[in-house]
C-alpha cells in the first residue's frame, strides 16, 4: 500500500500539477494507494504517525523540505515502513542530496521500481532532522524570509542572506564534538546530513547520507571586508576552504551560548530546544539514489 501525504501549499502554483501527475502515474502503474492532504501546520506529523502505525507501507511525501521534516517526525515504524519523496517545494535541498529527481515522473519511478536504502537522520530532544540543523545567521535569514512580503522562493532567501551577512552580529558559542571543546564568535554553526540550505547554498558540501557521521561546520570571526569573497565561496560550495571555517565529522555535536539560541531544523524554527544532535544511522529506509 502506498500512502501519500500532500502539502497543498508547498511549492506554490506548481504543486497541483505535480500532484496530478504523480497520481496519474500511480493509477497507470496499477498500484493501490491512498491520498491524505494536510490542512494545517504539523498535521503531516500526526498523519505520518497514524499511517506508519497501521502496518507495513510505503509512505510518500509530496512536498518540500518542510513536508519531509514533518513526515519524518511522525514516522513510527522504521522496521516495516519505507519513505519516499516526490519534490514539490521551493528549494528541495534534501532531494538534491538524496539524488531524487525534481522531474515528477522520474521521482515516482524511483519509488515504484527502486529499492529503499538505509538513510541516516539526526536526533535532537524530541525533534528529528534529515537535512541540516543550524543556528546563527541561518536563523536570522529564515526570520527575514518569513517577514518579507515582496519576495518569494530562492531569490527571497538570497536577498535575505545578503542583508544578514552585513547586519548579523556573531554569537558566542561553545561547541563539543568528538570530545573536543571549542569556543567561537560564530556567524553560523550547523550540522549536516544533507548538503544544502536555502535552495542550493552548499553549507555542508561534503556530507554523506549514509556514513553514520554528522558534518559539523562553524564559520567564525568573519571580517566585514571578507564578506563578499566569503559569499562567493559559499555559493560555489567552497566555504570549507576559508580560514574562518572549522569543519569536523562526528556522531554527536553540542552547541551552547550565553545568548538564547533559536535552532533551525530542516528550515523549521525551534525555540528553547537544546542544540544537541546525534546521528541515527541506517534506521530509516528511503527511496533514493
Amino acid at each position: 500500500m502506498y500512502n501519500i501525504i500532500v502539502n497543498p501549499t508547498s511549492g506554490g502554483g506548481k504543486k497541483r500539477r505535480i500532484v496530478e501527475r504523480a497520481l496519474a502515474g500511480l493509477r497507470a502503474s496499477g498500484k493501490e494507494f491512498r491520498v491524505f492532504e494536510t490542512e494545517k501546520p504539523r498535521q503531516a506529523v500526526h498523519l505520518s504517525r497514524e499511517l506508519t502505525s497501521e502496518g507495513a507501507c510505503d509512505l510518500i511525501a509530496i512536498g518540500g523540505d518542510g513536508t519531509l521534516h514533518e513526515v519524518l517526525n511522525g514516522f513510527a515504524d522504521f522496521e516495516n515502513c519505507n519513505l519516499g519523496l516526490i519534490p514539490a517545494g521551493t528549494g528541495n535541498d534534501f532531494a538534491a542530496a538524496a539524488g531524487i529527481p525534481e522531474d515528477t515522473d522520474e521521482a515516482l519511478a524511483l519509488i515504484l521500481t527502486g529499492t529503499p536504502k538505509p538513510t541516516d537522520f539526526m536526533q535532537m530532544e524530541g525533534v528529528r532532522g534529515i537535512n541540516v540543523i543550524g543556528t546563527g545567521i541561518d536563523v536570522d535569514i529564515l526570520k527575514r524570509c518569513r517577514a518579507s512580503k515582496w519576495l518569494r522562493g530562492k531569490m527571497q532567501y538570497v536577498i535575505s542572506l545578503i542583508i544578514s551577512l552585513f547586519k548579523f552580529k556573531n554569537y558566542p558559542m561553545h561547541t563539543v564534538c568528538n570530545g573536543r571543546e571549542e569556543d567561537y564568535s560564530a556567524l553560523i554553526a550547523c550540522v549536516g546530513n544533507g548538503r544544502r540550505i536555502g535552495g542550493g547554498i552548499r553549507m555542508c558540501p561534503e556530507a554523506v547520507l549514509d556514513d553514520g557521521l554528522l558534518d559539523f561546520v562553524v564559520c567564525s570571526d568573519v571580517k566585514k571586508s571578507h564578506i563578499p569573497a566569503a559569499f562567493v565561496k559559499l555559493m560555489k560550495g567552497k566555504i570549507l576552504q576559508e580560514d574562518f571555517t572549522s569543519f569536523v565529522r562526528g556522531q554527536k555535536v553540542e552547541v551552547t551560548s550565553s545568548r538564547p539560541l533559536t535552532v533551525q531544523v530542516d528550515g523549521e524554527l525551534y525555540e528553547n530546544i537544546p542544540f544537541s544532535v546525534e546521528i541515527v544511522r541506517g534506521k530509516l529506509k528511503m527511496y533514493r539514489k
